[in-house]
């Protein structure tokens, strides 16, 4: 009885020689940057820090937890993910200094979402309760569905921070050419075409007047947010499709098996004892 209760409450661990080697090098760089910025006494990079290190063991508590097996593959994915995210990406600028940073996290919370919506299935697709069988195609849907719906989440949330916080999460566009009905004077719903926008006049409250040479119309967070889901889209449809050959193959193939999460057997669980 007690050594049950000292497993239970054993703390998680990755066991993959491989994702471990990649979570103990990225724990690493994420305290030295923890310890560099509490001397510089930046407590919002402090904060991010320390998230990093909740986040980097989540894959392990979430394979525990709902005793399902991710390959190495897909962990080292996830906690390098989770590390350009946060450290790259917040900390050190990247989605502003690295072109289409931001375009490849998102393609890969694309991949990465519908993994997780795929095995949360899966879950219940083997489970002894339900007598029933999810074909391949329908699994393949749900996973695709489950991503999609955690990018939008994901807008609605930065759409809240810039509202509600004064943020800029949802990044601006500089274009040349806009077209809208509110320009038109008949106000009869036609489409005004505006283009070849190099300067943009800011006039304030004031009266003040400030030149803008943006070099175009600054676009707030409409183009970023449809490129963000497009890409999610298609990280989503990739993982989809490999979902979809591995069921049909009945779980054979080497390579599809490096991105599949795998739920747990009971004698899998007896024989991790």
């Amino acid at each position: 009885m007690k050594q049950e209760k000292k497993k239970a409450v054993r703390p998680p661990f990755y066991t993959n020689k491989a994702t471990l080697a990649v979570y103990l090098v990225l724990r690493g760089l994420v305290i030295f940057a923890l310890v560099r910025h509490v001397l510089r006494r930046d407590f919002e990079s402090v904060f991010l820090c320390g998230l990093t290190l909740v986040l980097l063991i989540l894959p392990s508590v979430f394979t525990r937890r709902l005793r399902v097996e991710l390959p190495g593959t897909l962990e080292i994915i996830i906690l390098l993910f989770i590390y350009a995210a946060e450290i790259l990406g917040e900390i050190n600028s990247f989605y502003i200094r690295v072109p289409n940073w931001d375009t490849m996290l998102h393609t890969l919370n694309g991949f990465l979402c519908a993994a997780i919506g795929f095995a949360l299935v899966d879950m219940l697709n083997r489970s002894e309760v339900f007598s029933f069988r999810l074909s391949p195609v329908y699994l393949a849907l749900v996973a695709f569905c489950f991503s999609m719906t955690v990018g939008v989440l994901w807008e609605f949330f930065e759409y809240a921070g810039d509202v509600f916080l004064g943020l800029d999460m949802q990044k601006d566009t500089v274009v040349q050419a806009i077209r809208t009905v509110e320009l038109d004077p008949t106000r009869s719903n036609k489409v005004v075409a505006v283009g070849d926008i190099a300067e943009v006049m800011l006039v304030h409250s004031d009266g003040t007047q400030e030149a803008l040479a943006l070099g175009g119309y600054l676009d707030v967070g409409l183009h970023d947010t449809m490129k963000d889901l497009l890409v999610n889209f298609i990280g989503a449809v990739v993982f989809s499709v490999i979902g979809f050959f591995y069921v049909k193959a009945k779980g054979r193939g080497r390579f599809a098996a490096r991105f599949i999460p795998r739920v747990l057997r009971q004698e899998d669980k007896e024989g991790g004892a």
